[in-house]
């Protein structure tokens, strides 16, 4: 099946008058959606208690929880002691998404800002593997990392560079940013071909059960020319893409069953809704 929700709570959240985090199950069963994924982008804040007692109602609505971890997460550091402290803040990150009954936690993939994309992408390999002996020797082997596409493009975190920390580990999952692929790309994801491309080089090099159980990650996003994401937007802007239409076919199209995680600048749980109400209606 596949799964639609937010990422993180949208504005909606405290217009419609929830006040707080526990109430989140209720506020999503009142969109119908399937998914939610945890923001601990400023770091992993939420108490066990807490995390337990969230992840209960979300359970009760039947809602799939991922976590986001930290963003000052760097694989790729040429720093050991960054590298190390990486692994720490998966361990954390592990810990909470278990802590609300989920397994998957999208971590981004680095940057290579220093030194080659090639010698990125080797250090990232590396903290990664690392990440997962620490996460099997903590008790926490069922958690799946989920290494993600980024949008700007000093950026470690192409589409093919992904693929490749994916096959480092079998467990490893990857999470597709349609739009952070669009952004880097300079408007370069448009077509249903173009959507068709990331797909089918998914099955292709991770197999069948990666290109259609992927985790995805779906906004609008404004680029620069010289640096690729700028900002996230909402569906109501038409100025910049991707479009989510042509992606959504193929994935009914297919049966393929993805999570997809809408992370619109504040109308993220509407724009979930769209996307799921456009895949009923195919």
């Amino acid at each position: 099946m596949v799964k639609f929700g937010p990422g993180g709570l949208g504005e909606s959240f405290v217009q419609m008058g929830y006040k707080k985090p526990v109430q989140t199950g209720e506020y999503l069963e009142k969109f119908r959606l399937t998914a939610y994924e945890y923001e601990c982008g400023q770091g992993v804040r939420i108490s066990e208690d807490s995390a337990v007692e969230i992840g209960k109602t979300l359970k009760e609505k039947g809602i799939a929880v991922s976590l986001h971890t930290p963003y000052f997460i760097s694989l790729s550091s040429t720093e050991e002691e960054k590298r190390l402290g990486s692994i720490s803040y998966i361990l954390s990150s592990a810990k909470a998404v278990k802590a609300l009954g989920g397994t998957r936690i999208i971590i981004h993939s680095g940057s290579c800002s220093k030194i080659t994309r090639q010698e990125a992408l080797t250090l990232a390999v590396s903290t990664m593997k690392s990440a997962r002996s620490a996460l099997i020797e903590n008790g926490l082997e069922d958690i799946v990392c989920c290494p993600e596409t980024m949008g700007k493009i000093n950026q470690l975190g192409t589409l093919e560079e992904v693929i490749e920390i994916c096959k480092t580990d079998e467990t490893f999952c990857p999470c597709i940013d349609f739009g952070h692929l669009y952004a880097r790309t300079l408007g370069g994801l448009r077509t249903k071909e173009d959507y068709a491309h990331i797909l089918d080089t998914l099955t292709n090099e991770l197999g069948t059960y990666h290109g259609s159980n992927f985790h995805a990650h779906f906004s609008r996003i404004e680029y620069t020319q010289k640096g690729g994401e700028k900002k996230h937007l909402t569906f109501s802007d038409k100025t910049f893409g991707p479009d989510f239409k042509p992606l959504i076919e193929l994935i009914k199209e297919r049966s393929l069953t993805p999570t997809i995680i809408c992370e619109s600048a504040g109308s993220q749980t509407e724009d979930a809704k769209t996307m799921m109400e456009y895949y009923k209606s195919l």
